[in-house]
């Protein structure tokens, strides 16, 4: 409705003019920190979304075959959920520990132990991601000039640069911890790490689901992207 209403506004009014004095100038209730990183994602976005339409017209040529079923995958989806939900539990306990000024040592010790968390199911979903990369190797059948094989590494290692970036973020959060941190600094930093794990989970979902989960959604794949 605010969209609309702004479309309707006529600023050469008097009226109108005196309204639009009293702005404040600010164009987004978001820190500067949290725009930029919403504006990268965006970006990143759109990265993946044109590989995933790549793979999918590459789909349709006679001599496309899947590549080999990974089922390590599976296992490194649920460290990359667990390491979600470990974010989120930071995210709640650093939340509390503002509001709750009595409460604070205890949530800044849910702060601490969902950050390690985090950073233990990050880096064992890499360290799996690492693994299945070697399995594919290790294939009689792996060639890598097979055109899915390529599309795998090309997407996991994307996803997995972004996972690095995430750990840097995630260590600088983490040395924050102490008995005297800046609270309202700590919050945005580990904010900020809990939307980016989010992002990425949710990215690594999507590709896990349409492209290396099984033959049976490639043909779903090609109906949204128009090809079938």
């Amino acid at each position: 409705m605010r969209f609309f209403g702004h479309l309707t506004e006529k600023p050469w009014l008097p009226a109108q003019g005196r309204i639009d004095d009293l702005h404040d100038g600010a164009a987004f209730s978001l820190p500067k920190a949290e725009l930029a990183l919403r504006i990268f994602l965006a970006v990143v976005t759109v990265l993946f979304m044109l590989l995933t339409i790549a793979y999918a017209e590459r789909m349709v040529a006679e001599s496309w075959r899947p590549a080999p079923p990974l089922r390590l995958l599976w296992l490194n989806t649920g460290m990359l959920v667990l390491a979600s939900a470990a974010f989120q539990w930071a995210k709640i306990g650093v939340d509390r520990a503002e509001s709750s000024p009595l409460s604070r040592p205890r949530e800044m010790e849910h702060v601490k132990w969902g950050l390690i968390a985090a950073g233990v199911f990050g880096s064992a979903f890499l360290g799996g991601q690492m693994v299945a990369w070697w399995q594919l190797n290790s294939m009689p059948s792996f060639d890598i000039t097979h055109p899915a094989v390529a599309f795998f590494c090309l997407i996991t290692g994307l996803h997995a640069l972004h996972m690095l970036g995430g750990l840097v973020a995630w260590g600088g959060t983490a040395t924050r911890l102490s008995d005297d941190v800046d609270l309202a600094r700590l919050r945005l930093s580990v904010r900020l790490c809990a939307i980016y794990w989010h992002y990425l989970l949710a990215v690594w979902l999507v590709l896990f689901g349409l492209l290396f989960s099984g033959d049976e959604n490639l043909g779903f794949l090609l109906a949204i992207c128009g090809l079938k």
